[in-house]
């Protein structure tokens, strides 16, 4: 069978959005505004990660990289030698390069594709692919409800590994996206696209995004009244995105970006849809209160997916000990394992941040829940 060759496609643009406070980067005119408000790609320095573990553990891997940005660079900095599959881009990368790469790594007979990106790239990876060739996505976008990536950047390198040195089943995964109706209409829901088979080992993998796990409403105002009297005069707190923060700005009479993070002090919100720089300025002006997060239905994680704003820097600001989170007992149930996960890129802080924390699951009510890296 000779050599196992390992497929890179890197989505440069993919989580340009998030710290700016944009849902993405689908389209040139959302990514004009991300590079107007100051986003940097973070995607390359994702993909970095993995090249480097597998470099160190597999110094003679049969690499094959897509041109320039897409791979070839990042793999270049890992010492290693890659094999370029595909046309360089035209000016900015686009769907039809993720295509065109997937195409030619299939036909050059790629064993495994590993690709860093959010759920339009997986969308991309799976109208090119189809199941012929088994993916590992990098965990790189705003959204991230596809079941078909890593954990983490970490995960995906040991996952690679994992699935080169042996025979691993690989089944299909759900790829999904959001639906923009429902966003619209003011519901956070996400629609099936299609499947890519994935090295199965579900210690490595994160579920879909479970829709529908916040319905319990009786739960949900006994967090928001647990949450809204906690808060102290003068201090600032950050709601994170989703429909249980969505709760809490409604006990207090407020309103609420569901996809955002809005800033609220002393009874009024401060800035809707804050980016992760209007954040810190306002840490700059209030003492903090707390940082409000829930968990994803189905996956766990409560930073690093859709709330990218409330990054290494805010967290580290505020405080570890006033990082708040909150879910109903029925998103927990809808947890592999009932764990918790963090993904903020900065592997210190996802260490400090992992072992037990109190979950906040009504009036009065916390269970304690692992959280893991």
């Amino acid at each position: 069978m000779g050599r196992p060759a390992l497929g890179l496609i890197v989505n440069p643009i993919a989580g340009m959005g998030g710290s700016v406070g944009l849902k993405g980067t689908d389209t040139a005119a959302i990514l004009s505004e991300a590079r107007a408000r100051g986003a940097v790609p973070q995607a390359g320095a994702r993909a970095a990660v993995v090249l480097e573990a597998l470099a160190a553990a597999r110094p003679g891997l049969e690499l094959f990289a897509a041109p320039g940005e897409m791979g070839e660079g990042i793999a270049r900095e890992a010492d290693l030698r890659p094999s370029v599959v595909g046309a360089p881009a035209e000016g900015e990368t686009s769907a039809v390069d993720t295509h065109a790469a997937a195409e030619a790594m299939a036909a050059a007979g790629a064993r495994l594709i590993v690709f860093a990106g959010g759920d339009g790239t997986a969308r991309d990876m799976a109208a090119a692919l189809g199941d012929r060739v088994p993916v590992i996505g990098v965990p790189a976008g705003v959204k991230m409800h596809s079941a078909v990536y890593a954990t983490s950047p970490r995960a995906a390198a040991d996952l690679a590994l994992r699935a080169l040195a042996q025979d691993i089943e690989a089944r299909p995964r759900e790829v999904m996206d959001i639906d923009e109706e429902a966003f619209r209409a003011g519901a956070i829901s996400a629609k099936l696209y299609g499947y890519l088979p994935v090295p199965y080992a579900p210690d490595l993998t994160q579920s879909v995004k479970a829709g529908g796990v916040s319905s319990d409403r009786a739960a949900l105002s006994g967090i928001a009244a647990e949450i809204a009297g906690r808060m102290e005069a003068g201090r600032l707190y950050i709601l994170g995105p989703g429909t249980t923060t969505r709760a809490i700005a409604e006990a207090l009479g407020l309103p609420k970006t569901l996809l955002g993070v809005d800033l609220v002090r002393d009874g009024a919100v401060i800035a809707a849809d804050a980016t992760e720089a209007a954040i810190l300025r306002a840490l700059d002006e209030s003492p903090p209160g707390a940082i409000v997060v829930t968990p994803i239905g189905g996956q766990g994680h409560f930073l690093g997916r859709g709330n990218q704003q409330i990054g290494a820097r805010v967290v580290r600001a505020v405080g570890l000990d006033r990082l708040l989170v909150a879910a109903t007992p029925e998103k927990l149930a809808s947890l592999r394992d009932s764990t918790l996960h963090v993904d903020t890129g900065d592997p210190d802080l996802d260490r400090a941040l992992s072992g037990w924390r109190r979950v906040i699951t009504g009036r009065g009510n916390e269970t304690v829940c692992r959280v893991a890296a």
